[in-house]
């Protein structure tokens, strides 16, 4: 088997893909062959992310969904069949953070709507996608954009947190039970990002300087610097590699 990363004849479809890390996967999946179902709830966004791909060469679609409602997951994977015939590619990344500050002090809201979004939507998505991938008796590979705050403490983060480490369990547990049908999951734990999800931490500067203690390469990542990571654990060339998660944080976790 080839040792060359490609995506080629692959249909994907990566969630929360009109900026940040979402964006910059979708833009690296077509890039190395795979035609793109970008979603997300705003068409706009997606739109201008899929003429761009497209202008360059690639192949994307945009589709608006919510992920955090059951109905529109379904009716995204669908759409994504209809479009390209198939999906052998799931990459779950949309999610939501709208509480920052002590987790003992989050409202029910707050609460609900992250879990409902971060857990519920990846878990749909993952059902809706398994379904098609059996009834062609397809091998497949998705992906869980989950978080290093995961795998550590995470002051003012706490229920996004909670959320995360929910995925990384999900991720070995369906890793188990869908390894006979050939279907791979995997995921990835992103330390600090510069996109507008992070900017509460990024953009304040005591919090910052905190980051930038604890993470031995002394600054933090770009977009780009994750899409390989999902790129690899979508390819074939991780063909043996499921339940696994890849913590990409410039060595934040190792202290």
């Amino acid at each position: 088997m080839s040792a060359t990363i490609s995506l080629q004849d692959k249909v994907a479809i990566v969630t929360g893909a009109s900026r940040g890390i979402g964006e910059a996967i979708a833009r690296c999946f077509a890039d190395n062959g795979a035609k793109v179902i970008l979603a997300a709830r705003k068409i706009e966004g997606l739109t201008a992310v899929a003429d761009s791909i497209n202008a360059g060469g690639g192949i994307a679609h945009p589709i608006a969904a919510h992920t955090g409602r059951e109905a529109d997951c379904a009716a995204l994977v669908e759409a994504a069949v209809a479009k390209f015939g198939k999906v052998d590619v799931l990459v779950n990344n949309a999610a939501t953070n709208p509480y920052f500050g002590p987790m003992v002090d989050v409202d029910e809201g707050a609460w609900d709507k992250t879990f409902e979004v971060n857990v519920k939507g990846y878990f749909w998505m993952t059902r809706e996608v398994v379904k098609h991938l059996r009834s062609r008796e397809a091998p497949g590979s998705i992906v869980h954009v989950a978080s290093v705050a995961g795998l550590v403490a995470s002051p003012l983060q706490g229920v996004y947190a909670m959320t995360k480490a929910a995925i990384l369990s999900m991720t070995k547990t369906l890793a188990y039970e869908l390894a006979a049908n050939k279907i791979r999951v995997n995921a990835i734990a992103p330390g600090f990002v510069d996109t507008r999800f992070a900017a509460a931490v990024l953009k304040n500067e005591a919090l910052l300087e905190e980051v930038m203690r604890i993470t031995p390469m002394k600054r933090y990542a770009q977009p780009e610097e994750i899409a390989g990571g999902a790129l690899y654990l979508a390819s074939d060339s991780a063909s043996y590699l499921t339940g696994h998660t890849l913590v990409i944080d410039g060595g934040m976790t190792i202290t």
